[in-house]
């Protein structure tokens, strides 16, 4: 049974620091793309960042570049996000997922899903 298990969700103020982490089993994703996604109340799931398991080549979206760093650590079957400089705009609900093609950023192009980390930015 595959699994993702997100962590280390929390109320930080605007201008903090909070390190997410996503906990990986059931099968191996040496091939697939493990991204973040967010989802704010009243508003669409989106993309946040990405990583190739194997090869690492994170991807970005636009409005969390230079703030936010996707990695992993293959030994431990984990990936992180790091989030720094939050904003109260960061507020969502944060979801890891794992994908068979690389570079994509769309919901559907993911196929695993974990069950999401709360991140509350207070301003």
């Amino acid at each position: 049974q595959v699994q993702l298990v997100e962590s280390g969700g929390g109320l930080v103020q605007a201008g903090g620091s909070l390190r997410l982490s996503c906990v990986v089993s059931g099968r191996t994703f040496s091939n697939y793309a493990m991204g973040w996604f967010r989802q704010a109340p009243g508003k669409e799931r989106e993309f946040v960042a990405s990583i190739r398991w194997s090869a690492g080549a994170p991807d970005y979206a636009d409005a969390v570049k230079g703030r936010l760093t996707i990695s992993r650590d293959m030994a431990k079957n984990t990936v992180f996000l790091q989030m720094n400089s939050l904003k109260p705009e960061d507020t969502a609900v944060y979801y890891c997922a794992a994908a068979r093609s690389w570079w994509v950023t769309k919901q559907y192009d993911y196929e695993y899903w974990g069950q999401g980390t709360q991140v509350t930015v207070s301003s």
